[in-house]
């Protein structure tokens, strides 16, 4: 859609001389004389913007627009042409905030991912319409006037300061008209942030002149003070994910993170505007106190339930409920929600499973794929490690595929063939840019300068310990990973065209894969001990997920882990182990894995305190304590230990085989989760010599029962036996 079609004829307007960083509030006045009906304003502030309507904000966490690629800026890849711009218009409905005769319109902008340095578009500007029962009445026009923000200094990452006593309210000046955005506008279901709940924090530390808070749980979010400072004082408040055992902040944990204000001598209550910081403990230096602390994230609700009388993988399910929640903002999924904020495509399409399973994440997927696919390069096919695009590092293979595994995930979960449809194209284009960076089959480069990842995170220590472990070949090379991801890519690539009935092609896809895994054995694989790599973080698992497996090489990758007591995996390893045990039926040797209290597990981050997944597997690191990415293996919660699994050429839960995996570590467990055609819910006890089951299959799902030999039809509704 054009500028005309969504704001008729109204204005792209600026500040007179306008920079990247200035803050500004467009004033405007609109009349209704006649009884009115529905009324609607689109406004688009640049970046981000609060809407008031006669003194009333209407957008309260100003986090507006959705990140997009915009348009075209100075910073994009080198040598590449990004595939699509476009930018997501909110649309408000204010019918009750406007009133017969003179109404009010305010947009406080700027900031946000399009003046954001590090993701540079262009300068701030504002455009609006309103309109009434359809029809626009007024628009954005030079009749308007800006006037200053008490923003005075910002970086989307990590700060947001506010001075009052610059502050003139009566300041007004003429806009002019900006240059229009070559861009698509376009309009969207997927949610906004906001505003999710309130916590009360708990003092732990006092020292006359600072106070520290502790808000019970790692979080998304901000600390919203009671201002009571003298006329010139300087209130800052910090924020860190950790505190030093004296209660202060841990340094290696506040990532730059801090909210000043600059008081006029008024007494009111203060809070970041554009920006939110990743954090439990803040610290609050000058007059004033804590009001609360909010939680704020995409507007999306949890959809699954896990329990069971493990409390490491009740800790699992939660926690990462709780990360994923923490890094979904502004119409994309984070790797975490201050350092950096990216829409990283690793960490995306590797929890995509998971998220689907656990967060109504439908329509914030949807809105991610069009990133993917406007990030695409349509000269080599090139999908970069970051959708919207920023510069960023990654790899070919696990970061790149998410054009692939991302819409086949939507389509398993969601039933919706035309996802698999709209992005065949590029994913075709894709499998053409790992063919060009192969050599004989192996994937061995990416693009020139930029980092060409295997598997990433491996406990070693921090990202120094992995590159000097890299160097000395005792790792998987990245050209095995990234390799393997190329198998995986073609033996989806095989289903999807063989569902859109693209049968020479899918056959094609399916030889292809055939093809790369025999250059991948006869490359890496130790015919002797019949091990990749001898199983070192989780290796073997990699190829036999590709295709390549025999008894002995399961049964070296079982007896290495049942040694080992732990996963020694990166972010990938962490999700494929667990995976390729349960489905070759050593389910209790991944719960064993999953579970284990060794230094390196999630018991361990939990035995730590933890409320969020980490970046790296070991402590004392100066890197994120909310990361998503280790909990790709959430989804086995559901597939293997509730038991829920789609059967083969089952989409959007319409045919499930339930078969939960026993384990000795599971007495009892009940969990559930929404499909298209309700919830499925699994519980089971375990009592003397039987199991008491208790399933409820949703109307449309064809289910059946498997446990052993024993098999049982399910029907629709409650379904109670003793096996």
């Amino acid at each position: 859609m054009n500028k005309t079609a969504m704001f008729g004829n109204a204005l792209l307007l600026q500040k007179k001389g306008v920079k990247p960083d200035d803050f500004s509030v467009l004033y405007s006045s609109f009349d209704i004389n006649e009884g009115f009906g529905k009324v609607i304003c689109r406004a688009l502030g640049l970046g981000f913007f609060r809407l008031y309507i006669n003194g009333k904000c209407v957008n309260p966490e100003g986090y507006l627009p959705l990140s997009s690629n915009f348009e075209l800026r100075d910073d994009e890849p080198k040598g590449e042409v990004l595939t699509g711009k476009r930018t997501y218009v909110p649309e408000f409905d204010i019918t009750d905030f406007v009133r017969r005769g003179k109404n009010e319109l305010a947009i406080h902008y700027g900031g946000g991912w399009y003046t954001f340095a590090y993701n540079y578009f262009g300068t701030p500007r504002v455009i609006f319409s309103v309109s009434i029962d359809g029809k626009i009445v007024h628009g954005s026009s030079l009749n308007d006037k800006i006037g200053k923000s008490f923003v005075s200094e910002y970086y989307l990452n990590n700060r947001e300061s506010h001075d009052y006593m610059s502050l003139d309210p009566l300041y007004r000046e003429d806009p002019e008209i900006a240059p229009d955005l070559k861009t698509e506008y376009m309009l969207t279901n997927c949610p906004s942030d906001d505003r999710i709940r309130e916590i009360t924090p708990k003092k732990i530390f006092d020292d006359g002149e600072r106070t520290v808070w502790d808000a019970g749980q790692n979080i998304s979010g901000y600390a919203e003070i009671k201002l009571s400072a003298a006329r010139g004082e300087c209130v800052k408040v910090r924020m860190a994910e950790e505190r030093l055992a004296t209660g202060e902040l841990d340094p290696k944990y506040v990532h730059k993170q801090e909210y000043t204000v600059i008081s006029d001598g008024e007494e009111r209550i203060c809070r970041p505007q554009f920006t939110w910081f990743g954090f439990r403990y803040f610290e609050i230096t000058g007059n004033a106190s804590p009001k609360t602390v909010a939680v704020v994230h995409a507007a999306v609700k949890t959809v699954s339930t896990f329990k069971s009388d493990n409390e490491t993988l009740n800790w699992i399910h939660d926690t990462f409920i709780h990360t994923m929640l923490s890094n979904l903002h502004t119409g994309h999924p984070s790797d975490c929600p201050h350092l950096e904020r990216l829409g990283y495509t690793g960490d995306g399409q590797l929890t995509a499973n998971a998220a689907m399973y656990t967060i109504d994440v439908k329509e914030l997927y949807r809105k991610w794929l069009e990133d993917i696919g406007d990030c695409q390069d349509t000269i080599s096919g090139h999908i970069p490690y970051t959708a919207p695009y920023c510069k960023a590092g990654g790899g070919p293979g696990g970061w790149g595929s998410a054009i692939i595994e991302v819409p086949w995930q939507f389509y398993r979960h969601y039933g919706e063939v035309s996802i698999l449809e709209k992005y065949y194209p590029a994913m075709k284009r894709y499998m053409d840019y790992l063919d060009a960076h192969s050599t004989g089959e192996i994937v061995t480069s990416d693009q020139p300068g930029r980092w060409c990842l295997g598997d990433w995170c491996m406990p070693y220590n921090g990202p120094e310990g992995f590159l000097e472990e890299r160097q000395h070949h005792v790792v998987m090379p990245p050209a095995y990973v990234n390799t393997y991801f190329k198998i995986k890519s073609l033996r989806y690539l095989s289903k999807i065209a063989s569902i859109l009935g693209k049968q020479d092609e899918a056959q094609a896809f399916a030889s292809r894969a055939e093809t790369v895994l025999d250059h991948l054995r006869a490359i890496y694989f130790d015919v002797y001990n019949r091990t990749y790599f001898n199983n070192i973080h989780g290796a073997n698992a990699f190829a036999m997920d590709a295709g390549h497996d025999d008894e002995r090489m399961t049964r070296a990758l079982v007896e290495y882990y049942t040694r080992k007591g732990y996963l020694d995996t990166g972010i990938f390893g962490t999700d494929i182990v667990p995976r390729v045990l349960f489905e070759r039926g050593y389910g209790a040797l991944a719960v064993d894995l999953l579970t284990s209290d060794a230094d390196i597990s999630f018991e361990n981050w939990r035995r730590l305190g933890a409320t969020t997944f980490w970046e790296y597997w070991h402590n004392g690191y100066d890197r994120s304590h909310s990361h998503p990415m280790f909990g790709a293996p959430v989804a086995y919660l559901f597939e293997y230990l509730l038991g829920v699994r789609q059967d083969a050429d089952s989409a959007g839960f319409t045919s499930v085989t339930v078969s939960p995996v026993m384990t000795n570590k599971i007495s009892s467990l009940s969990g559930s989760f929404e499909t298209p055609h309700g919830k499925i819910s699994v519980s089971y006890e375990k009592k003397g010599d039987g199991i008491e089951f208790e399933i409820v299959i949703p109307n449309g799902t064809n289910a059946r029962f498997i446990l052993g030999e024993k098999e049982r039809i399910l029907d629709s509704g409650i379904n109670r036996f003793t096996e």
